[in-house]
């Protein structure tokens, strides 16, 4: 029986299109020009934002704050300056979160990486802020200008009026260094370079400090100095975790351990009845020994310590 052969034919399938030689971005017009340049939104367009963004957070949580009584009573105790630290922090950095999702750039750039949450950077800053404190007000006493005094809290006391105070001081370098080094350092960096950033936001933060009852000029360039010191820190350390740390304990060292004023404010429940006396360029005055000319002294010193600990990286 012959078998019957069957050929079966197909036609051919037709060639994928090739790809376009580009593909095509936003249209090209002077309003896209306006708000987005090579890396995205433009500078200014993108502080701005921020700006509003924290402004109407912040506004939002101080009622809500407000109507809690959240901000009744002794504005100078650790528990009315953690509260305002805190809607502060939050603000800015629930405004930068915002901003991270709008410019399509994870949040941890701008300082803050939470997989590094007060690590082993943390703690560093924090032996190193205490240090930078010691020193200063090791010098000043060395000086006949200031003098520990008697012991004020005791027992039970001492150790919760302490927790109250690391606690604020911890929400203050949060709040105070995300804010002036966090997704502003990084978003103005953007336009104009690292140092020069840095220079006009440590600026902001000197001049910030002018508010302050009895601040002055000394004490107002101290702080610039201090928010250059901080950049340096996050320059060579990658983010902010060590400065925060940094600031933390130099700030609980002044107001609580060291009972003397903080950028001019002499806070309640401090540990001694510590006093401070002499010239204004020894001891900082009314301002505190933020104020004392001193106070460059110890902030080469720790430019000098960050050098060595955390030298440059290969680019």
């Amino acid at each position: 029986m012959p078998i019957l052969e069957v050929h079966l034919t197909t036609e051919p399938s037709p060639e994928p299109p090739a790809p376009p030689d580009f593909q095509a971005g936003p249209p090209e017009g002077p309003l896209t020009k306006i708000f987005l340049g090579p890396d995205g939104l433009r500078v200014a367009w993108s502080l701005l934002l921020y700006a509003a963004f924290l402004l109407m957070i912040d506004y939002a949580l101080g009622a809500i704050a407000a109507l809690a009584g959240g901000f009744r009573g002794n504005l100078r105790s650790p528990q009315a300056v953690a509260l305002e630290e805190l809607v502060s922090f939050v603000s800015a950095y629930a405004a930068a979160v915002l901003m991270a999702r709008l410019e399509r750039r994870p949040a941890g750039v701008y300082g803050l990486p939470l997989r590094q949450a007060f690590g082993k950077s943390f703690w560093e800053g924090t032996l190193l802020g205490l240090g930078e404190v010691s020193l200063l007000v090791g010098l000043i006493a060395a000086f006949g200008g200031y003098s520990f005094g008697m012991l004020v809290l005791h027992g039970a006391g001492l150790l919760a009026w302490g927790g109250l105070w690391a606690l604020a001081f911890v929400l203050v370098g949060l709040s105070e260094e995300f804010l002036f080094r966090g997704y502003t350092q990084y978003t103005l960096a953007r336009g104009m370079g690292f140092w020069p950033a840095a220079l006009c936001l440590s600026l902001v933060f000197g001049a910030a400090h002018l508010r302050n009852p009895g601040e002055g000029i000394v004490g107002a360039a101290n702080v610039a100095v201090t928010g250059l010191v901080f950049a340096f820190a996050l320059r060579r350390t990658g983010n902010l975790w060590l400065a925060v740390g940094w600031h933390a304990t130099f700030d609980f060292g002044e107001t609580f351990l060291y009972s003397v004023p903080d950028s001019g404010f002499v806070f309640d429940h401090h540990l001694s009845s510590a006093a401070l006396h002499g010239g204004t360029w020894l001891t900082g005055g009314a301002v505190g020994p933020e104020g004392s000319v001193f106070g460059f002294l110890t902030l080469s010193v720790s430019a000098l310590v960050i050098h060595l600990l955390f030298p440059a990286k290969k680019r």
